[in-house]
């Protein structure tokens, strides 16, 4: 069944990012299925010949090293995981342009780390030869460098679903499409037979990052709380996202043509510019500022710049020009902007009014600890959406 929303978000979604995970590319023994990723090619094709811009994030590096190598068990130490990874992504790559040749296009392989994306510089590079490659026609094939990685392949962006959330922040794609082995966010434990798929989400706020959670514990679980926070990070720079199933046929399709399918997160507020998505969902912070209720107020809901009589506490070794962290009394992150000012002048100046800080700096070149130009808030405001100062 259509739906008007999906409609009208399908119809204007020039560009799509397309997350797919290593449970739907592989089979129950964990080696690549070739098939499913013929499958998924024709489905890119048919997006692309409707006229969008497709960009693809995928796992499943590992499983195609292990069929490539005749293993049976996948790895468990760093070092193997890294070699099989190294071996499989060319396999993978190969099997996605073998089958997107079969419809006259061709895959692009493009392997990143989170410090290729915390440079601003390299980040500029990046977006542009993505762009330049949907230009072409080609399917840029997206995947982190598992070889430099330090975590056991858990990946320094925390996992591939955060990896699709900052391209899509990083090209400003209308669209990200999580491909899952689930059919979407379920409104309670999936193994419940009363359990149904929550259609959509207006609102990405506690009560539906808390179905991602065990209960007892508090701690997240499974990968539904990392595509619930990819959406977050997405979502709140202003684009749409939709968890659906990896493994049912044609559901790129049924999205195209604005169908119910799966589980629609809604995009809370206009559009971030590339600026401030960069500065608030890619670049790492370098410390933490600490801010009272009146500035907190004045940043999330009046539009207002930071300034250094708002700031109760700093943490961090960072310079003037670094990504800093603002969070409110409660310890809660809700905006990140380059500091003015290095983490040793701001423990001199916190808490004053400006016109106090030249006899304490002995200068004072700027008003504003952090100008709202170079902030981006991380969380929407108690009414849910961004004032117009930051859109």
């Amino acid at each position: 069944m259509s739906d008007p929303l999906r409609q009208e978000i399908a119809a204007a979604a020039s560009i799509w990012i397309v997350k797919i995970g290593t449970r739907v590319l592989t089979t129950e023994e964990g080696l690549l299925n070739q098939e499913r990723v013929s499958a998924l090619a024709e489905e890119l094709h048919d997006l692309m010949q409707a006229g969008r811009k497709v960009c693809l994030v995928s796992s499943g590096a590992v499983g195609a090293g292990m069929g490539r190598l005749g293993l049976k068990k996948r790895p468990t130490d760093l070092s193997h995981l890294q070699a099989v990874a190294a071996v499989g992504q060319t396999a993978l790559v190969e099997a996605y342009d073998r089958s997107l040749r079969a419809h006259g296009r061709h895959a692009a392989q493009i392997l990143l780390t989170a410090d290729d994306l915390d440079n601003r510089t390299r980040y500029l590079n990046i977006r542009n030869t993505i762009l330049r490659l949907m230009e072409y026609g080609a399917v840029p094939i997206i995947n982190e460098n598992d070889t430099v990685s330090t975590e056991e392949l858990q990946t320094t962006f925390g996992d591939n679903d955060r990896l699709a959330a900052m391209v899509t922040n990083l090209i400003r794609a209308p669209l990200l499409v999580l491909l899952s082995d689930v059919e979407g966010l379920y409104d309670r434990d999936p193994r419940d037979p009363a359990a149904q798929v929550i259609t959509t989400v207006p609102r990405l706020d506690e009560s539906i990052l808390s179905l991602a959670r065990d209960k007892a514990t508090g701690i997240s679980k499974g990968g539904m709380a990392s595509k619930l926070e990819a959406a977050r990070l997405a979502t709140t720079a202003g684009e749409n996202v939709i968890i659906t199933s990896g493994k049912s046929p044609g559901n790129l399709r049924r999205i195209l043509a604005g169908e119910e399918v799966g589980t629609l997160l809604v995009a809370q507020g206009q559009a971030l510019a590339s600026w401030k998505r960069w500065i608030g969902f890619t670049a790492q912070p370098r410390g933490v500022l600490t801010v009272d209720d009146g500035a907190a107020v004045a940043v999330t809901s009046q539009g207002k710049s930071l300034l250094a009589i708002g700031v109760v506490g700093s943490e961090g070794t960072f310079r003037k020009g670094d990504v800093v962290s603002i969070r409110g009394k409660g310890g809660l992150e809700f905006a990140r902007g380059l500091s003015n000012y290095s983490a040793d002048e701001v423990l001199k100046i916190k808490g004053l009014k400006t016109e106090q800080i030249a006899p304490v700096l002995g200068h004072c070149p700027h008003d504003e600890l952090i100008h709202r130009d170079n902030m981006a808030l991380t969380a929407a405001n108690a009414e849910g959406r961004r004032p117009k100062a930051d859109e």
